[in-house]
Protein backbone atom coordinates (compact mmCIF):
# COMPACT_ATOMS: atom_id res chain seq x y z
CA UNK A 1 0.00 0.00 0.00
CA UNK A 2 1.44 3.38 -0.84
CA UNK A 3 2.45 5.86 2.06
CA UNK A 4 -0.41 8.33 2.53
CA UNK A 5 -1.22 11.07 5.43
CA UNK A 6 -3.70 9.48 8.62
CA UNK A 7 -7.18 9.40 7.79
CA UNK A 8 -9.33 11.63 9.40
CA UNK A 9 -12.48 10.04 10.81
CA UNK A 10 -16.29 12.21 10.94
CA UNK A 11 -18.07 12.22 14.03
CA UNK A 12 -20.63 9.84 11.80
CA UNK A 13 -18.83 7.94 9.37
CA UNK A 14 -22.05 6.34 7.78
CA UNK A 15 -19.51 3.73 6.46
CA UNK A 16 -22.03 1.55 4.53
CA UNK A 17 -22.97 4.41 2.86
CA UNK A 18 -18.94 5.37 2.11
CA UNK A 19 -18.15 2.08 0.85
CA UNK A 20 -21.15 1.40 -1.19
CA UNK A 21 -20.33 5.10 -3.15
CA UNK A 22 -16.68 3.63 -3.41
CA UNK A 23 -17.22 0.88 -4.95
CA UNK A 24 -19.29 2.45 -7.30
CA UNK A 25 -16.49 5.17 -8.33
CA UNK A 26 -14.21 1.59 -8.83
CA UNK A 27 -16.94 0.41 -11.49
CA UNK A 28 -17.59 3.34 -13.32
CA UNK A 29 -13.40 2.43 -13.73
CA UNK A 30 -13.24 -0.51 -15.23
CA UNK A 31 -13.39 -2.82 -11.70
CA UNK A 32 -16.26 -5.22 -12.25
CA UNK A 33 -18.16 -4.86 -8.92
CA UNK A 34 -21.42 -6.48 -8.02
CA UNK A 35 -23.91 -5.65 -5.09
CA UNK A 36 -22.53 -9.30 -2.94
CA UNK A 37 -18.98 -7.83 -3.19
CA UNK A 38 -20.34 -4.66 -1.84
CA UNK A 39 -21.78 -6.71 1.33
CA UNK A 40 -19.10 -8.71 1.66
CA UNK A 41 -16.74 -5.50 2.12
CA UNK A 42 -18.82 -3.91 4.40
CA UNK A 43 -19.12 -7.15 6.69
CA UNK A 44 -15.29 -7.70 6.43
CA UNK A 45 -14.36 -3.93 7.44
CA UNK A 46 -16.85 -4.92 10.68
CA UNK A 47 -15.15 -7.93 11.22
CA UNK A 48 -12.04 -6.23 11.01
CA UNK A 49 -12.59 -3.24 12.45
CA UNK A 50 -11.44 0.57 11.33
CA UNK A 51 -8.81 1.66 13.38
CA UNK A 52 -6.22 2.19 11.17
CA UNK A 53 -6.20 3.25 7.34
CA UNK A 54 -3.31 0.20 5.78
CA UNK A 55 -5.70 -2.24 7.51
CA UNK A 56 -8.82 -0.25 6.09
CA UNK A 57 -6.80 -0.02 2.20
CA UNK A 58 -5.75 -3.59 2.59
CA UNK A 59 -9.04 -5.20 3.48
CA UNK A 60 -11.27 -3.58 0.73
CA UNK A 61 -8.54 -4.52 -1.58
CA UNK A 62 -9.21 -8.50 -0.96
CA UNK A 63 -12.65 -7.86 -1.25
CA UNK A 64 -12.74 -5.97 -4.52
CA UNK A 65 -9.40 -6.71 -6.34
CA UNK A 66 -8.96 -9.89 -7.98
CA UNK A 67 -7.04 -9.23 -11.28
CA UNK A 68 -3.31 -7.49 -11.12
CA UNK A 69 -4.26 -5.01 -13.55
CA UNK A 70 -6.87 -3.34 -11.09
CA UNK A 71 -4.56 -2.88 -8.00
CA UNK A 72 -3.39 0.53 -9.80
CA UNK A 73 -7.06 1.96 -10.60
CA UNK A 74 -7.59 0.69 -7.14
CA UNK A 75 -4.94 2.53 -5.35
CA UNK A 76 -5.49 6.05 -7.21
CA UNK A 77 -8.84 5.59 -6.15
CA UNK A 78 -8.63 4.77 -2.69
CA UNK A 79 -6.10 7.61 -2.30
CA UNK A 80 -8.42 10.17 -3.81
CA UNK A 81 -12.00 9.02 -2.20
CA UNK A 82 -10.75 8.60 1.25
CA UNK A 83 -9.32 11.52 1.28
CA UNK A 84 -6.24 13.44 -0.35
CA UNK A 85 -7.85 16.72 -0.93
CA UNK A 86 -4.41 18.43 -2.50
CA UNK A 87 -4.16 15.08 -4.99
CA UNK A 88 -7.91 15.43 -6.06
CA UNK A 89 -7.56 19.11 -6.88
CA UNK A 90 -4.39 18.18 -8.92
CA UNK A 91 -6.24 15.42 -10.60
CA UNK A 92 -9.25 18.08 -11.16
CA UNK A 93 -6.33 19.77 -13.23
CA UNK A 94 -6.75 17.13 -15.68
CA UNK A 95 -9.77 17.01 -16.01
CA UNK A 96 -10.38 20.54 -17.28
CA UNK A 97 -6.73 22.10 -18.73
CA UNK A 98 -7.46 25.66 -17.42
CA UNK A 99 -7.95 24.89 -13.74
CA UNK A 100 -4.43 25.02 -12.42
CA UNK A 101 -3.51 24.54 -8.72
CA UNK A 102 -0.66 24.08 -6.59
CA UNK A 103 -0.28 20.81 -7.62
CA UNK A 104 3.21 20.13 -9.66
CA UNK A 105 3.06 19.95 -13.99
CA UNK A 106 3.04 16.76 -14.65
CA UNK A 107 1.71 14.10 -16.48
CA UNK A 108 -0.82 11.61 -15.10
CA UNK A 109 0.42 8.70 -14.30
CA UNK A 110 -1.15 4.85 -15.23
CA UNK A 111 -5.22 4.75 -14.07
CA UNK A 112 -4.72 8.16 -12.73
CA UNK A 113 -7.08 10.26 -15.06
CA UNK A 114 -9.01 6.84 -15.33
CA UNK A 115 -9.59 7.24 -11.53
CA UNK A 116 -10.31 10.44 -11.59
CA UNK A 117 -12.77 10.50 -14.47
CA UNK A 118 -14.53 7.85 -12.30
CA UNK A 119 -14.93 9.62 -9.12
CA UNK A 120 -15.48 13.42 -11.06
CA UNK A 121 -18.09 11.53 -13.69
CA UNK A 122 -21.38 13.65 -13.78
CA UNK A 123 -20.07 16.48 -11.83
CA UNK A 124 -21.33 20.18 -12.83
CA UNK A 125 -20.71 23.42 -12.52
CA UNK A 126 -20.88 24.86 -9.41
CA UNK A 127 -24.38 26.82 -8.35
CA UNK A 128 -23.66 30.20 -6.75
CA UNK A 129 -27.41 30.10 -6.19
CA UNK A 130 -28.04 33.72 -3.87
CA UNK A 131 -24.44 34.21 -3.71
CA UNK A 132 -23.94 34.41 -7.25
CA UNK A 133 -22.10 37.43 -7.99
CA UNK A 134 -23.66 40.66 -9.36
CA UNK A 135 -23.91 42.51 -12.46
CA UNK A 136 -22.29 39.55 -14.31
CA UNK A 137 -23.47 39.85 -18.00
CA UNK A 138 -24.86 36.44 -19.63
CA UNK A 139 -24.38 36.15 -22.74
CA UNK A 140 -26.26 33.58 -24.88
CA UNK A 141 -24.20 31.65 -27.40
CA UNK A 142 -26.03 29.90 -30.12
CA UNK A 143 -24.12 27.36 -32.59
CA UNK A 144 -25.28 26.08 -35.84
CA UNK A 145 -24.24 22.48 -35.42
CA UNK A 146 -26.22 21.35 -39.00
CA UNK A 147 -21.72 21.08 -40.58
CA UNK A 148 -20.38 19.34 -37.62
CA UNK A 149 -19.24 16.00 -37.38
CA UNK A 150 -20.67 13.21 -35.69
CA UNK A 151 -18.65 12.19 -31.78
CA UNK A 152 -18.30 8.52 -33.83
CA UNK A 153 -16.50 10.53 -37.35
CA UNK A 154 -14.65 12.42 -34.85
CA UNK A 155 -13.80 9.83 -32.65
CA UNK A 156 -12.62 7.69 -36.15
CA UNK A 157 -9.78 10.31 -36.95
CA UNK A 158 -8.68 10.97 -33.83
CA UNK A 159 -5.06 10.43 -32.96
CA UNK A 160 -4.99 7.46 -30.06
CA UNK A 161 -2.68 10.09 -28.08
CA UNK A 162 -5.10 12.48 -27.90
CA UNK A 163 -7.79 10.26 -26.80
CA UNK A 164 -9.66 10.56 -22.92
CA UNK A 165 -9.67 7.34 -21.47
CA UNK A 166 -14.07 7.43 -22.95
CA UNK A 167 -12.84 8.21 -25.81
CA UNK A 168 -10.20 5.33 -25.88
CA UNK A 169 -13.12 2.51 -24.84
CA UNK A 170 -15.27 3.46 -27.27
CA UNK A 171 -12.62 3.24 -29.89
CA UNK A 172 -11.93 0.04 -28.42
CA UNK A 173 -15.18 -0.68 -29.29
CA UNK A 174 -14.71 0.22 -32.44
CA UNK A 175 -11.75 -1.32 -33.20
CA UNK A 176 -13.17 -4.84 -32.20
CA UNK A 177 -15.71 -4.36 -34.61
CA UNK A 178 -12.98 -4.12 -37.56
CA UNK A 179 -11.76 -6.81 -39.75
CA UNK A 180 -8.99 -7.23 -42.11
CA UNK A 181 -10.07 -9.21 -44.90
CA UNK A 182 -7.89 -11.21 -47.08
CA UNK A 183 -8.11 -12.75 -50.47
CA UNK A 184 -6.99 -16.46 -50.75
CA UNK A 185 -4.11 -17.81 -52.19
CA UNK A 186 -4.72 -20.11 -55.02
CA UNK A 187 -2.27 -23.60 -54.06
CA UNK A 188 -0.79 -26.14 -56.29
CA UNK A 189 -2.80 -28.55 -55.30
CA UNK A 190 -6.02 -28.97 -56.68
CA UNK A 191 -9.98 -30.14 -55.91
CA UNK A 192 -12.72 -31.72 -57.98
CA UNK A 193 -14.35 -29.56 -59.67
CA UNK A 194 -17.35 -29.49 -62.19
CA UNK A 195 -16.37 -26.21 -64.14
CA UNK A 196 -12.09 -26.48 -63.63
CA UNK A 197 -10.10 -26.13 -66.93
CA UNK A 198 -7.58 -28.98 -65.72
CA UNK A 199 -8.09 -32.35 -66.26
CA UNK A 200 -7.90 -34.66 -63.43
CA UNK A 201 -6.20 -37.82 -64.62
CA UNK A 202 -6.02 -40.10 -62.08
CA UNK A 203 -9.67 -39.34 -61.15
CA UNK A 204 -10.55 -40.01 -64.50
CA UNK A 205 -8.78 -43.27 -64.74
CA UNK A 206 -9.84 -44.84 -61.96
CA UNK A 207 -13.80 -44.06 -63.01
CA UNK A 208 -13.37 -45.82 -66.03
CA UNK A 209 -11.67 -49.06 -64.18
CA UNK A 210 -15.05 -49.24 -62.23
CA UNK A 211 -16.95 -49.25 -65.54
CA UNK A 212 -15.01 -51.87 -67.46
CA UNK A 213 -12.42 -49.95 -68.39
CA UNK A 214 -14.94 -47.51 -70.50
CA UNK A 215 -14.58 -43.76 -70.51
CA UNK A 216 -17.48 -42.15 -69.33
CA UNK A 217 -16.90 -38.40 -68.30
CA UNK A 218 -13.71 -36.71 -68.02
CA UNK A 219 -12.97 -35.46 -64.59
CA UNK A 220 -12.33 -32.03 -64.29
CA UNK A 221 -10.17 -30.06 -61.12
CA UNK A 222 -9.25 -26.60 -60.08
CA UNK A 223 -6.69 -25.06 -57.61
CA UNK A 224 -7.84 -25.33 -53.71
CA UNK A 225 -7.73 -22.11 -52.17
CA UNK A 226 -5.44 -21.51 -48.90
CA UNK A 227 -6.05 -18.70 -46.29
CA UNK A 228 -2.09 -17.16 -45.56
CA UNK A 229 -0.71 -16.50 -42.26
CA UNK A 230 -0.63 -12.43 -41.18
CA UNK A 231 2.67 -12.25 -39.10
CA UNK A 232 2.43 -8.59 -37.17
CA UNK A 233 6.29 -7.45 -35.56
CA UNK A 234 5.11 -4.42 -33.23
CA UNK A 235 7.01 -1.81 -31.26
CA UNK A 236 6.26 -1.03 -27.70
CA UNK A 237 9.39 1.22 -26.95
CA UNK A 238 8.61 4.36 -25.57
CA UNK A 239 7.40 6.28 -28.56
CA UNK A 240 5.24 3.84 -29.81
CA UNK A 241 3.53 2.78 -26.35
CA UNK A 242 0.18 4.27 -26.75
CA UNK A 243 -0.20 3.08 -30.33
CA UNK A 244 0.81 -0.27 -29.31
CA UNK A 245 -1.77 -0.40 -26.99
CA UNK A 246 -4.50 0.12 -29.15
CA UNK A 247 -3.38 -2.01 -32.18
CA UNK A 248 -2.94 -4.76 -29.64
CA UNK A 249 -6.23 -4.65 -28.94
CA UNK A 250 -7.09 -4.44 -32.87
CA UNK A 251 -4.87 -7.13 -33.23
CA UNK A 252 -7.06 -9.65 -31.18
CA UNK A 253 -10.50 -8.98 -32.40
CA UNK A 254 -8.59 -9.78 -35.57
CA UNK A 255 -6.87 -12.97 -33.77
CA UNK A 256 -10.25 -14.21 -32.35
CA UNK A 257 -12.62 -13.22 -35.50
CA UNK A 258 -14.90 -15.80 -37.10
CA UNK A 259 -14.54 -16.24 -40.93
CA UNK A 260 -11.87 -13.54 -41.31
CA UNK A 261 -9.91 -15.79 -43.74
CA UNK A 262 -6.44 -15.65 -41.98
CA UNK A 263 -5.07 -19.23 -41.93
CA UNK A 264 -3.36 -18.06 -38.52
CA UNK A 265 -2.07 -15.36 -36.99
CA UNK A 266 1.07 -14.52 -35.48
CA UNK A 267 2.10 -11.46 -32.95
CA UNK A 268 5.75 -10.33 -32.35
CA UNK A 269 6.48 -7.08 -30.04
CA UNK A 270 9.91 -5.25 -30.10
CA UNK A 271 11.65 -2.84 -28.47
CA UNK A 272 15.12 -4.08 -26.77
CA UNK A 273 14.48 -7.51 -27.57
CA UNK A 274 11.93 -9.75 -29.12
CA UNK A 275 8.63 -11.54 -27.40
CA UNK A 276 6.16 -13.70 -29.08
CA UNK A 277 2.92 -13.13 -27.20
CA UNK A 278 0.74 -15.41 -30.17
CA UNK A 279 -0.64 -18.12 -27.58
CA UNK A 280 -1.51 -14.65 -25.06
CA UNK A 281 -3.82 -12.97 -28.34
CA UNK A 282 -5.54 -16.37 -28.36
CA UNK A 283 -7.75 -15.78 -25.02
CA UNK A 284 -11.04 -14.98 -25.53
CA UNK A 285 -11.28 -12.15 -22.79
CA UNK A 286 -9.21 -9.29 -23.91
CA UNK A 287 -8.38 -7.91 -20.64
CA UNK A 288 -6.49 -10.69 -19.59
CA UNK A 289 -4.75 -11.21 -23.12
CA UNK A 290 -3.05 -7.72 -22.84
CA UNK A 291 -2.43 -8.27 -19.44
CA UNK A 292 -0.43 -11.41 -19.74
CA UNK A 293 1.42 -9.88 -23.00
CA UNK A 294 2.35 -6.84 -21.34
CA UNK A 295 3.93 -9.43 -18.45
CA UNK A 296 5.84 -11.16 -20.58
CA UNK A 297 6.90 -8.92 -22.67
CA UNK A 298 9.90 -6.98 -19.92
CA UNK A 299 10.90 -3.95 -22.23
CA UNK A 300 7.31 -1.90 -22.34
CA UNK A 301 8.62 1.95 -22.95
CA UNK A 302 12.28 0.85 -22.80
CA UNK A 303 14.65 1.58 -25.87
CA UNK A 304 14.53 0.39 -29.60
CA UNK A 305 16.70 -2.13 -31.27
CA UNK A 306 14.81 -2.81 -34.78
CA UNK A 307 17.78 -4.40 -36.46
CA UNK A 308 18.73 -6.79 -33.62
CA UNK A 309 15.07 -7.78 -33.20
CA UNK A 310 14.59 -8.21 -36.72
CA UNK A 311 18.32 -10.31 -36.75
CA UNK A 312 16.36 -12.41 -34.52
CA UNK A 313 13.02 -12.98 -35.89
CA UNK A 314 14.57 -14.22 -39.30
CA UNK A 315 16.92 -16.41 -37.29
CA UNK A 316 14.64 -18.07 -35.28
CA UNK A 317 10.62 -17.69 -36.31
CA UNK A 318 10.83 -16.78 -39.92
CA UNK A 319 10.92 -20.78 -40.85
CA UNK A 320 8.22 -21.82 -38.64
CA UNK A 321 5.77 -18.84 -38.79
CA UNK A 322 6.02 -17.06 -42.12
CA UNK A 323 4.88 -20.00 -44.43
CA UNK A 324 4.04 -19.60 -47.87
CA UNK A 325 2.10 -16.15 -48.91
CA UNK A 326 2.38 -14.62 -45.64
CA UNK A 327 1.70 -11.12 -45.07
CA UNK A 328 3.41 -9.09 -42.15
CA UNK A 329 2.33 -6.22 -40.71
CA UNK A 330 5.32 -3.89 -38.87
CA UNK A 331 4.25 -1.08 -37.21
CA UNK A 332 6.98 1.00 -35.74
CA UNK A 333 8.13 4.76 -36.14
CA UNK A 334 11.16 3.44 -37.32
CA UNK A 335 13.35 5.44 -35.12
CA UNK A 336 16.52 3.28 -34.51
CA UNK A 337 19.95 4.31 -33.57
CA UNK A 338 21.67 0.52 -34.58
CA UNK A 339 24.02 0.44 -37.93
CA UNK A 340 21.31 0.93 -40.40
CA UNK A 341 23.68 -1.02 -42.74
CA UNK A 342 22.62 -4.26 -40.29
CA UNK A 343 18.91 -2.66 -40.79
CA UNK A 344 19.03 -3.02 -44.30
CA UNK A 345 20.30 -6.80 -44.56
CA UNK A 346 17.91 -7.69 -42.47
CA UNK A 347 14.50 -5.82 -44.24
CA UNK A 348 15.42 -7.09 -47.41
CA UNK A 349 16.12 -10.53 -45.82
CA UNK A 350 12.31 -10.37 -44.00
CA UNK A 351 10.70 -8.87 -47.60
CA UNK A 352 11.81 -12.04 -49.62
CA UNK A 353 10.38 -14.22 -47.06
CA UNK A 354 7.18 -12.16 -46.94
CA UNK A 355 4.22 -12.33 -49.74
CA UNK A 356 3.47 -8.53 -48.64
CA UNK A 357 5.09 -6.19 -46.19
CA UNK A 358 3.29 -3.70 -44.59
CA UNK A 359 4.69 -1.16 -42.51
CA UNK A 360 2.30 1.75 -40.38
CA UNK A 361 3.87 4.09 -39.18
CA UNK A 362 2.24 6.82 -36.83
CA UNK A 363 4.72 9.85 -38.01
CA UNK A 364 2.99 9.78 -40.86
CA UNK A 365 0.11 11.78 -39.04
CA UNK A 366 2.27 14.69 -39.66
CA UNK A 367 1.58 17.29 -42.41
CA UNK A 368 4.93 17.33 -44.82
CA UNK A 369 6.71 14.30 -42.66
CA UNK A 370 9.53 13.31 -44.93
CA UNK A 371 12.09 10.52 -44.52
CA UNK A 372 15.01 11.85 -42.59
CA UNK A 373 15.88 9.49 -40.28
CA UNK A 374 18.67 6.69 -41.07
CA UNK A 375 16.58 4.07 -39.80
CA UNK A 376 13.55 4.60 -41.86
CA UNK A 377 15.44 5.64 -45.05
CA UNK A 378 16.86 1.79 -44.10
CA UNK A 379 13.88 0.31 -44.40
CA UNK A 380 11.74 2.24 -46.69
CA UNK A 381 13.18 0.42 -50.13
CA UNK A 382 12.13 -2.85 -48.41
CA UNK A 383 8.27 -2.34 -47.95
CA UNK A 384 5.67 -2.72 -50.04
CA UNK A 385 3.05 -0.56 -48.63
CA UNK A 386 4.14 2.81 -46.13
CA UNK A 387 0.78 3.85 -44.51
CA UNK A 388 -0.53 5.55 -41.41
CA UNK A 389 -1.11 3.77 -38.25
CA UNK A 390 -2.24 6.39 -35.66
CA UNK A 391 -6.25 6.21 -35.84
CA UNK A 392 -9.23 4.46 -36.83
CA UNK A 393 -9.70 5.61 -39.49
CA UNK A 394 -5.62 4.52 -40.71
CA UNK A 395 -6.73 0.81 -39.51
CA UNK A 396 -9.67 1.01 -41.72
CA UNK A 397 -7.76 1.99 -44.51
CA UNK A 398 -5.55 -0.50 -43.75
CA UNK A 399 -8.23 -3.18 -43.63
CA UNK A 400 -9.23 -1.76 -47.36
CA UNK A 401 -5.52 -1.54 -49.13
CA UNK A 402 -5.34 -5.59 -48.35
CA UNK A 403 -7.74 -6.27 -50.62
CA UNK A 404 -5.32 -4.05 -53.51
CA UNK A 405 -1.79 -5.66 -53.64
CA UNK A 406 -0.51 -2.74 -55.67
CA UNK A 407 -1.31 -0.71 -53.21
CA UNK A 408 2.01 1.46 -51.69
CA UNK A 409 0.64 4.27 -49.01
CA UNK A 410 2.64 6.85 -48.93
CA UNK A 411 6.36 4.73 -50.47
CA UNK A 412 6.53 6.11 -54.21
CA UNK A 413 6.15 9.83 -52.67
CA UNK A 414 8.61 9.21 -49.75
CA UNK A 415 10.67 7.40 -52.23
CA UNK A 416 11.04 9.99 -54.04
CA UNK A 417 11.95 12.88 -51.90
CA UNK A 418 14.66 10.14 -50.96
CA UNK A 419 16.09 9.79 -54.63
CA UNK A 420 15.82 13.58 -55.08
Amino acid sequence: MPEYAPLDLPENPKLAGNITHFARALRRAGVPIGPGRVIDAIRAVEAAGFTEKRDFYWTLHACFVNRPEHRLVFAQIFRLYWRDPRYLEHMMSYMIPAVRGVQEDRKAQSAEKRAAEALLDGAEAPDFGEDAPENEDTTEIEIDASLTMSSQERLRSLDFEQMSTAEMAAAKRMLARLNLPVRPILSRRAKASLTGRRVDAARTLRASMRQGGDLHKIALKEPRPRWPNLVVLCDISGSMSQYSRVVLHFLHAVANAKGAGWAKVHAFTFGTRLTNITRHLRQRDVDAALAAAGAEAQDWEGGTRIGDCLTRFNRDWSRRVMGQGAVVLLITDGLDRDDPAALTRQMERLHLSARRLIWLNPLLRWEGFAPKAQGIRAMLPHVDSFRAGHSIASLEDLAASLSRPDDMGEKDRLMRLIDG
